[in-house]
C-alpha cells in the first residue's frame, strides 16, 4: 500500500479512492500501481449498493485516466457479495460491458481469494 486514501484532482472535483498499492506480478516483479475502492454492500439492497459502487467506480476510472493513467482501478468486495450477487447473469453482463476489475475478499480470512480482470 502506498497511499491510503488516495486523492485525485480534475478540476475543482476532488475524489478520495480508498487504497493505493502495487500489485506484483509472478517472476517478473514488475510492480503494477493499483488502486482499490473497497465496498461492503450493506444498504437497504444490493442492487441500490451496486448502482452506487458502479457510479463511484466509472467516475474514479476516469479521474485516473486523466491523472495517473498507469493506475489500475479495482472494485474490491467480499466473497459472499461475489457469490450470491455478482454471480447473476445481467450483474455479470454489466461488469464485461463496463470492463469492472474485481479483487475479491475472504472477510474471515483476510485474504484475496480472486483478482478478476
Amino acid at each position: 500500500m502506498t497511499e491510503d486514501p488516495l486523492f485525485i484532482k480534475v478540476e475543482e472535483l476532488g475524489f478520495f479512492i480508498d487504497l493505493a498499492g502495487e500489485k506484483f506480478i509472478g517472476a517478473e516483479k514488475d510492480g503494477l500501481k493499483i488502486a482499490v475502492e473497497i465496498k461492503s454492500f450493506i444498504g437497504a439492497s444490493d442492487l441500490t449498493s451496486f448502482y452506487g459502487a458502479l457510479g463511484q467506480f466509472l467516475s474514479y476510472r476516469s479521474a485516473l485516466r486523466k491523472k495517473q493513467p498507469e493506475r489500475v482501478l479495482y472494485l474490491v468486495i467480499s466473497q459472499d457479495i461475489y457469490s450470491d450477487f455478482f454471480s447473476n447473469q445481467f450483474i455479470q453482463e454489466l461488469i464485461a460491458e463496463y470492463q469492472l476489475k474485481l479483487v475479491i475478499f475472504e472477510i474471515m480470512k483476510e485474504e484475496i481469494v480472486l483478482w478478476k480482470e
